[in-house]
């Protein structure tokens, strides 16, 4: 029966390869962990501030220019269509009625400047940066991008109708200007809105 039994020194061998294994694969663990402690610790050292707050700022943004052209591109092409079906009856008023299209591709502007005023203050390696600043760039984006795409429709619908009145009754331009005005206005009022919110970002704490 004891012929059966593995020789004792095998054993011993069997054991003290089983603990070199784990041995090894213990230290090859904790050499990771390390790593990756001193990777987040090099991580966390370079960036001050809340780590998911720039997404926010970003956000803004790309809010505020991607609504805000989304406004201009809506009021050039409703514009347009209006100035090109009156164009073929009356050529002669074409550029006359080109003002709806000037008007409404400066939306995009509105929205350009904004964006370029938040991203330049997204950078959390010169200054801490926390969610409050990144909610007030995204308040700061949404205000001017959502105000120049109702902006954009206004001037659309307006421009198109307003340019085909026009060559029926030329009476009617000054009063289509007006409500051209007054329907830019909307969007100026966004980007005022938009530079005071932006402005307000990096005041939440005393550095």
């Amino acid at each position: 029966m004891d012929d059966c039994l593995p020789p004792v020194s095998s054993l011993n061998r069997e054991r003290e390869q089983r603990n070199s294994n784990f041995s090894k694969s213990y230290l090859q663990t904790s050499d990771l962990k390390r790593h990756c402690l001193r990777s987040s610790l090099s991580i966390m050292s370079t960036f001050s501030g809340d780590e998911t707050a720039p997404f926010f700022g970003f956000l803004g943004a790309a809010a505020a220019l991607v609504f805000s052209c989304m406004g201009a591109a809506y009021g050039t092409a409703k514009s347009g269509v209006g100035v090109a079906s009156m164009g073929v009856m009356r050529p002669e008023l074409v550029m006359k009625s080109i003002v709806p299209v000037v008007m409404a591709g400066v939306l995009g502007i509105y929205g350009l400047i904004i964006a370029v005023i938040i991203s330049t203050g997204i950078n959390p390696k010169a200054k801490s940066y926390y969610l409050f600043d990144g909610y007030a760039h995204l308040s700061s984006g949404l205000a001017c991008g959502l105000a120049g795409l109702s902006a954009g429709m206004a001037i659309g619908i307006v421009g198109d109708a307003g340019v085909r009145a026009n060559a029926q009754q030329p009476k009617l331009f000054v009063g289509m200007i007006l409500i051209l005005i007054f329907a830019e206005a909307l969007a100026l009022y966004g980007l005022i809105v938009g530079i005071i919110l932006s402005s307000r970002a990096g005041q939440s704490r005393a550095e």
